[in-house]
């Protein structure tokens, strides 16, 4: 029987900033672009919380099931070292599944339909990731995916939601956001090459190799705080506030040029979903201070 630590560390926290990040990047944008609904801004963090949790017990049990997680090298998993059940941890998944759904409902029946058919297309997508017969982010589509559902989806769904419509300028940003969403996987990725090779996971990281990865890596950072650069030049410069997440991306990217493996990129991690979660403060921020009347939004 797991304890309620071990249930807690198997919801990877670690993670948990990948969803706070577009929420607070799509609030943002829809302060700048009107009036922001700040009880639906709550429920589409309920969702992004549940659904990054759902994946991630999702992802523990068909890897679990699967075999993929023995001798992993990051934190021990529910299914793989045993103080769980496979059955328990699918529950648990769908368990968050359901609350990501009710909250969505919620939105969908004050907003409009046609969110309930995109929420599904999230939660078949999650389970998907790792589960059923042909799991995609086994064959490297899952950095695509992520930039897709935890970049675009949520930053551009949460403004959506509260104004119900996507200013151009938000694409941007929510571009950036995805970015560095990608980085958190590819860093994962990349830490265990090893392992998913001996279990036959093609992730992407494992078909491009170990150096191409690194590359890729910091390639991402420097895409996302180009993204924001040209929101910044299109919108208002205070998204510019994002900046201030330079110095962890910077320490992040250092340990991964060096050539940390293993163990040693469990830190890149968290010092990448802390950038990530760093920057959407930035640019929330910047969005709010330039809808400021008054003269400090016109500085």
């Amino acid at each position: 029987m797991a304890t309620p630590k071990q249930w807690i560390e198997g919801a990877r926290p670690r993670t948990l900033p990948a969803a706070f990040a577009p929420v607070l990047a799509g609030t943002g944008a829809a302060v700048y672009a009107d009036a922001p609904v700040w009880w639906k801004a709550a429920l589409a963090l309920v969702v992004a919380l549940a659904l990054q949790v759902a994946v991630n017990y999702a992802n523990d049990y068909s890897d679990g099931v699967r075999g993929a997680d023995d001798g992993r090298v990051g934190p021990a998993r529910l299914v793989g070292s045993g103080v769980a059940s496979p059955r328990q941890v699918k529950m648990a998944a769908f368990a968050a599944f359901g609350v990501a759904g009710a909250a969505g409902l919620v939105l969908a029946v004050t907003t409009s339909w046609w969110l309930v058919p995109m929420g599904a297309v999230c939660i078949v997508a999650a389970w998907y990731y790792t589960g059923g017969s042909k799991p995609y982010g086994y064959s490297g589509l899952g950095e695509a995916s992520v930039f897709v559902f935890f970049g675009l989806v949520a930053v551009l769904g949460t403004c959506y939601v509260q104004v119900e419509r996507v200013p151009a300028g938000s694409v941007l940003v929510a571009s950036g956001v995805g970015c560095l969403a990608v980085a958190l996987l590819v860093a994962n990725n990349l830490r265990d090459i090893p392992t998913d090779v001996t279990a036959g996971k093609r992730t992407l990281a494992v078909q491009l190799g170990d150096r191409m990865s690194r590359d890729l890596y910091t390639w991402l950072h420097s895409a996302a705080y180009a993204f924001v650069f040209v929101a910044a030049w299109a919108q208002t410069w205070w998204l510019l506030l994002a900046a201030v997440s330079l110095p962890l991306s910077v320490r992040a990217r250092a340990v991964v040029r060096r050539g940390a493996t293993g163990s040693a990129l469990i830190p890149v991690l968290r010092d990448t979903g802390l950038t990530e979660l760093i920057l959407a403060v930035g640019i929330c921020a910047g969005y709010v201070i330039s809808s400021l009347p008054g003269g400090l939004a016109g500085l």
